[in-house]
């Protein structure tokens, strides 16, 4: 059964992901279907339940209402075979979780130039929630959101929950490319990543 075969080779896909490529494979099939025959199958995709504490209330900043609104961005890390490490700048859309960016290289002090080619392609977004690491709070960063009219929306220290669009992305980005392929030079990680983002998208 052709569920059984995506569901092997995108080891980390839920049903819903599941039923998308189907459609786009013009399969005529609704998600409780697949929720049903994914169930069935023993396909679930398992998780660690994570304990539950109490929280002190928060501010909460208003979500986006429309594409191009609100933008989110963060960095991760990988190593190539040899053992080399890189970074990857991650760049979306919060209203259309729309991957608008993923740039890799060793070291990203540049990243200010890979944004200004996305507002390019897209216009000038509302404000980019980002963490307060020293790529993104530094003098260079403050020049380039200045220059462009973008206002920088910096999350509390240490609570990555505050950014959830950008952490969720990245988890998934981890999962089912960066700890599932292997990456031989820079040139590889830059292909096989926009492959990825455009399949995602």
């Amino acid at each position: 059964m052709r569920l059984r075969e995506l569901a092997v080779s995108r080891v980390r896909f839920g049903y819903r992901r599941l039923t998308v490529i189907l459609r786009r494979e013009g399969w005529q099939v609704k998600p409780k279907r697949v929720y049903r025959l994914y169930t069935e199958d023993g396909l679930t995709v398992r998780t660690k339940v994570r304990k539950k504490l109490a929280r002190r209330a928060r501010v909460v900043t208003p979500k986006a209402t429309q594409p191009n609104t609100k933008w989110s961005m963060d960095f991760m890390s990988a190593q190539l075979l040899d053992g080399r490490w890189f970074r990857v700048l991650t760049v979306i859309d919060q209203f259309t979780r729309e991957c608008l960016a993923l740039v890799a290289d060793r070291a990203l002090n540049g990243h200010q130039v890979a944004l200004a080619q996305v507002v390019a392609e897209r216009g000038t977004p509302g404000p980019i929630t980002a963490d307060n690491g020293n790529e993104f709070a530094g003098k260079a960063m403050d020049a380039w959101s200045y220059q462009y009219g973008v206002q920088l929306e910096y999350i509390g220290p240490g609570r990555p929950v505050d950014n959830s669009y950008i952490e969720s992305f990245n988890g998934r980005l981890r999962d089912e490319c960066l700890n599932v392929e292997t990456f031989f030079d820079l040139s590889d990680v830059r292909e096989k990543l926009e492959c990825w983002r455009l399949d995602y998208n």
